[in-house]
């Protein structure tokens, strides 16, 4: 809710977001996330006590919520804090279609550097990068965060914000176990190399066929063309025939006719580093650049969130957990009282291509695209109201189109996809980078 002037004041209820706009007395200011702004209340006219955000930064999705903590007193007398959960968002990133769209556009650029360049040097190593980069897809996952965090913090009066702040000791986990002494300062093959442990671990055999005294190669189980890496757990042994008969495959395509030795293989394989990876590089500048907004932050370990989670009986999901970051003292009577009924569910979907063409398989030039973002003033992502006069799709719709240079517009509804003409069209929101859904919270 924001004031007349626009500044935020404390969230209202649903019921009473209705009654304000049934009298007149507010009107929406924006739709998603729903807003409204009073027209006879300033803010120095209301009363606002003010609103913690919490985040629970994840490498797939983050979980934020806007709480309210008070201090009521219990039936023996003591002073207890009560937490009550007033919105959840929970925001998916799309840091993995980034990595492979930039993989991509690597191998057009490597073809079309080494076609027919058999002798051609290779481009020098030699370029340098500014403090803080970061990769684009690891860049997206602090940026979109921020972007969530400043939203709110316009629309809410927040006056603190709580994160969890957690790293993963990669190097134990891509052993599976804890390592101690020389094993944890020189890794968990230390004394020896990659292809004796193969070797000694599959017996000097081919892993896929069992082939014995014939010269054996080192084969990545996951392609290293689909994001597979040099772990030693994607790694085994293969004789020529069956490496070259694999080729790029994934392990499961190939054998999927042999579902016993697919599975005795697959039981060395173990969770892919990247997400725990990307944690520990993004999580000191998402907190650096948290604390950019205006109100403190304050950072807890990731121990805290689950002791609280535990506590009050609440799921596994990324806005629970963010409404559980910060210190409760259950043993003074502190508690969650209160979660929200239903998610805000944004994902993050760009805001379109910089391409000017549409590249064929081999990264040439194939057809030649628009120049023009909008087409009769909608664009691609604009939230619409559709009001079809007659036919199948008769009645009044709401939805993101994309956009056609000719005014039939493709709108999508939760019923499926159809075309309308620009002339049924009303422009709720402008196309901000983002999907919304609302899904409900997990009990």
């Amino acid at each position: 809710m924001l004031s007349k002037d626009g500044q935020p004041l404390m969230p209202c209820h649903p019921a009473r977001a209705r009654e304000l706009l049934g009298k007149k007395r507010a009107v929406v200011a924006r739709q998603v996330p729903f807003t409204i702004r009073l027209k006879d209340r300033t803010r120095a006219e209301s009363e606002v006590d003010g609103v913690q955000l919490r985040i629970d930064p994840g490498s797939r999705g983050t979980g934020l919520a806007l709480t309210d903590e008070k201090k009521e007193t219990d039936e023996q007398g003591t002073t207890v804090i009560v937490r009550r959960g007033l919105s959840s968002v929970e925001l998916q990133h799309r840091g993995d279609q980034i990595r492979a769209c930039m993989r991509q556009r690597a191998g057009y650029r490597h073809r079309r550097r080494s076609a027919n360049l058999r002798y051609r040097a290779r481009r020098s190593n030699n370029r340098t990068t500014a403090p803080g980069w970061l990769p684009p897809s690891l860049r997206h996952r602090v940026d979109t965060t921020i972007s969530q965090a400043k939203r709110l913090c316009r629309y809410a009066p927040v006056t603190e914000i709580h994160i969890e702040h957690v790293t993963f000791d990669t190097h134990s986990m891509s052993a599976g176990r804890s390592l101690r002494g020389t094993e944890y300062a020189q890794g968990p093959l230390a004394g020896t190399n990659a292809r004796s442990y193969l070797r000694a671990k599959w017996n000097n055999a081919c892993a896929y066929c069992d082939a014995t005294g014939i010269p054996l190669n080192i084969e990545h189980l996951s392609p290293r063309g689909r994001g597979g890496s040099h772990r030693i757990s994607n790694l085994v042994l293969a004789c020529a025939p069956c490496n070259q008969a694999k080729g790029s495959k994934p392990v499961e395509t190939f054998l999927a006719h042999r579902p016993g030795r697919l599975a005795r293989i697959l039981q060395q394989i173990k969770t892919p580093l990247t997400d725990a990876a990307a944690m520990n590089t993004t999580c000191r500048q998402l907190a650096e650049a948290l604390s950019t907004l205006g109100p403190p932050v304050h950072a807890w370990p990731g121990w805290l969130t689950k002791e609280n989670r535990d506590a009050m009986g609440l799921a596994k999901t990324h806005t629970l957990d963010a409404l559980s970051v910060g210190p409760l003292d259950h043993t003074n009577g502190d508690k969650i009282v209160r979660s929200p009924r239903h998610v805000l569910v944004t994902k993050a979907t760009g805001r379109g291509s910089y391409a000017r063409t549409t590249p064929d398989r081999y990264g040439f030039p194939r057809l030649l695209r628009s120049r023009a973002k909008q087409h009769f003033g909608y664009a691609t992502g604009d939230l619409v109201r559709a009001v079809m006069p007659s036919g199948k799709w008769a009645g009044t719709w709401t939805g993101r189109i994309s956009v056609r240079a000719r005014g039939q517009h493709s709108l999508m509804t939760p019923r499926g996809r159809f075309n309308v003409s620009h002339w049924h069209l009303k422009l709720l929101q402008r196309g901000d980078g983002y999907g919304y859904d609302v899904r409900p919270e997990s009990s």
